[in-house]
């Protein structure tokens, strides 16, 4: 009786080996979906429409602070930058300073020039009280004259040389007088040349014209720019907006002065006290920054909320330009806050 042979054990091992792979691919393929649907669940729930009281609008935005070129008004070198890329500037306070050795140099001959003026004014003035003395001698000669000829004492001749010479003096006086004018308007000319450079040369002193934070240097030490160039860009601070966009029901609801919310991405548990201080009289399409095509076919009113002032001076260095964020637009004034935008934001805003 033949016995049938049986496999040898070892025929098992490539089959096994086959199957691990296989098991770790689909592994593989598992923790991927699902870490594909937690990213996807993730970004549903931070872009999803939170539960508002129907009172309430809100749109998505950019903080967004005014940009302020601190330029040049003259062509020239510049000779010091005194405040960098992220430093905080006063309103007033000194950013840069452009080379004025020229306009010192100008400075110094008009200042010369209006010191020769005014000595050319006392030379005139001085020459008025000469020609004056010389008119009081000609009018007395002249009295004499017409006495003693009254009398038979003096000729027509004499009489008639009195009267010239009172002339003469009449006429010297007045030439001496239009010198003062003329010296006058000689020193008052330099005197604006003078305040004309000093003014010039202060406004080579670039200034920051708000108070805010410097965003870009343009421009260097030493190099020479022309008029209206642009050394140094700042953000002023204490305007600091978003402009979110409102489908007409809720835009037509917005009003001037209506009290709002900002609420940043990055921090989501400090809502931000403002106010909506535009809106828009045009509809538009919204911009491509919306995330769906449904969302940019839809006409839009563009709604600008701008920041408490107050909350900025305490809590400037929490609102940075650029940052995304919500902005909450209360339309009803009866509709309570919810608590989420409540708290301490109202506490501020009083």
């Amino acid at each position: 009786m033949l016995v049938p042979s049986l496999p040898e054990p070892t025929s098992l091992q490539p089959v096994a080996s086959a199957v691990r792979p296989r098991r770790r691919l689909w592994l593989g393929l598992a923790l991927g979906l699902a870490a594909a649907a937690a990213a996807a669940g993730g970004y549903w729930w931070q872009h999803a429409e939170p539960g508002l009281p129907a009172g309430i609008a809100f749109g998505n935005g950019r903080v967004e602070a005014d940009e302020i070129d601190i330029a040049a008004k003259f062509g020239g070198r510049i000779a010091a930058l005194l405040a960098d890329e992220g430093d905080g500037v006063r309103a007033g306070q000194v950013v840069a300073r452009m080379d004025t050795q020229d306009l010192e140099t100008s400075l110094h001959k008009a200042e010369a020039q209006m010191l020769g003026a005014s000595r050319m004014l006392d030379e005139a003035s001085a020459s008025v009280e000469q020609q004056k003395a010389q008119v009081k001698l000609a009018e007395q000669q002249l009295a004499r004259a017409i006495y003693l000829a009254d009398k038979g004492y003096a000729t027509t001749e004499i009489l008639d040389q009195r009267h010239q010479q009172m002339d003469a003096a009449n006429a010297a006086f007045a030439a001496a007088n239009a010198r003062v004018g003329e010296a006058e308007q000689t020193l008052a000319a330099a005197n604006h040349d003078v305040d004309l450079y000093h003014i010039n040369i202060a406004d080579n002193s670039l200034v920051a014209p708000r108070a805010g934070r410097i965003q870009y240097r343009l421009a260097n030490v030493g190099e020479v720019i022309g008029a209206g160039g642009k050394v140094l860009t700042m953000l002023d601070t204490g305007y600091v907006y978003m402009d979110v966009f409102l489908p007409t029901a809720e835009a037509g609801r917005a009003m001037m002065g209506s009290d709002a919310r900002v609420v940043l991405d990055a921090r989501p548990d400090a809502p931000i006290p403002a106010k909506v201080v535009f809106v828009s009289d045009q509809a538009q399409f919204t911009p491509k920054a919306v995330e769906t095509k449904a969302e940019r076919d839809k006409l839009m009113f563009r709604v600008r909320v701008r920041v408490d002032a107050d909350y900025l001076r305490a809590h400037s260095a929490e609102v940075g330009s650029g940052l995304p964020g919500l902005a909450y637009v209360r339309l009803d004034p009866g509709t309570e806050w919810p608590i989420s935008l409540a708290g301490r934001t109202d506490e501020q805003s009083r």
